[in-house]
């Protein structure tokens, strides 16, 4: 079974290959990219069903020579052969498995990635600045590049909004696990009587659009611009530099002042704008998946809780798969990968007990 289901993905490899070295493939350029990107994605698969194929055909050739020989001492031998071989079979048929599940259409995106203070006040500014910090460390170690888009500066340090663009390998893949409700509880710089508080700041990460997902028309768009407010030199509050667009069909506003040039504010909101009308159809698919997957660690929904950082205690607690950590400081330092890796497991395994592969 699983044989068959893996020289129906070679054909399909194959198959693609034709189609992308084809001359009215390569003119319709939204074709030929999604028919690149297929090949691609299908590339792991196509290496492991080659091994696989030598572990069968060398497993099967070892059992018809133990039939045939007489020696013990080559007997003995083949036999060794036979339990090495069977060993790596079931290995790679656990790694085949986990290969064939689907994966999300956008995890090999970039990302923009949201972060605003929630409950809290001035502390929860405060906190959306340590967040801010600890993605932009991950980020760093990881050789992903990022580009502020917009902020606005809370009162007392930290950000009550701050937007992001992260690019590189497998982005959304990777980061989409951070969506929701960070919360922390620890004694607030403000507090004269030493008490714990506790206050939350929300995270969105939406898979970056790119032209070829949204079409925006531009009789949709309002454009306004405006002087920038945040850090920029002599040219803030002197420039028109900021653009604010509003979409009229939708309602959203994307506010742009992070650049001196209008011009590249106006790039970068399109974006941000491209990929919010974007999200708006990727969160059906998101919450068609959720409503068949009870306790999938991935979903689009951004009110849920989906971690603590105890500060007191020097723990963190993420919600959805009961993972308690007690190294916060290097966690808070963008040591973030345990906890993605350990998500990331934990909704492979879901969807194999579904029998999805």
């Amino acid at each position: 079974m699983l044989l068959e289901k893996l020289e129906a993905i070679k054909q399909r490899h194959e198959e693609v290959a034709q189609l992308i070295a084809e001359p009215e493939v390569i003119a319709d350029m939204k074709r030929y990219i999604r028919l690149n990107k297929e090949y691609k994605d299908l590339e792991p698969i196509i290496e492991a069903y080659r091994e696989y194929k030598n572990i069968l055909d060398n497993l099967e050739s070892t059992k018809e020579m133990l039939g045939k020989e007489k020696d013990p001492e080559f007997r003995e031998m083949a036999r060794l052969e036979i339990d090495s071989l069977s060993g790596r079979k079931e290995n790679m048929e656990e790694e085949i498995r986990l290969l064939l599940i689907p994966k999300d259409p956008q995890d090999d995106k970039n990302a923009i990635v949201e972060i605003r203070a929630g409950t809290g006040g001035d502390e929860a500014a405060i906190f959306a600045g340590d967040l801010y910090r600890m993605y932009m460390k991950f980020c760093e170690v990881k050789g992903w590049k990022t580009e502020l888009v917009d902020m606005n500066e809370g009162s007392s340090g930290g950000f009550k909004e701050i937007i992001f663009n992260v690019s590189g390998e497998g982005v959304y893949g990777i980061l989409k696990y951070e969506s929701g409700v960070h919360r922390v509880q620890r004694v607030p710089q403000t507090e004269t009587q030493g008490r714990v508080h506790t206050s939350a700041s929300t995270v969105a990460v939406l898979p970056e659009a790119d032209e070829f997902d949204i079409e925006l028309k531009p009789a949709d768009i309002k454009k306004e611009t405006f002087c920038s407010s945040g850090p920029g030199g002599q040219s803030v509050n002197t420039t028109y530099s900021a653009v604010r667009l509003t979409h009229n069909p939708t309602g959203i506003v994307v506010s742009c002042q992070d650049q001196k040039s209008q011009i590249k504010n106006l790039d970068k909101a399109m974006n941000v704008l491209r990929t919010r009308l974007f999200d708006m159809e990727y969160k059906k698919y998101l919450d068609e998946i959720a409503s068949k997957r009870k306790t999938m660690v991935s979903t689009g929904d951004r009110s849920a809780k989906i971690r603590t950082y105890n500060f007191p205690q020097g723990r963190v607690t993420d919600h959805r798969i009961s993972l308690t950590l007690y190294n916060l400081q290097a966690i808070i330092d963008g040591d973030i990968g345990d906890i993605i890796d350990a998500l990331q497991v934990a909704e492979n395994a879901e969807k194999l007990k579904e029998g999805v592969s």
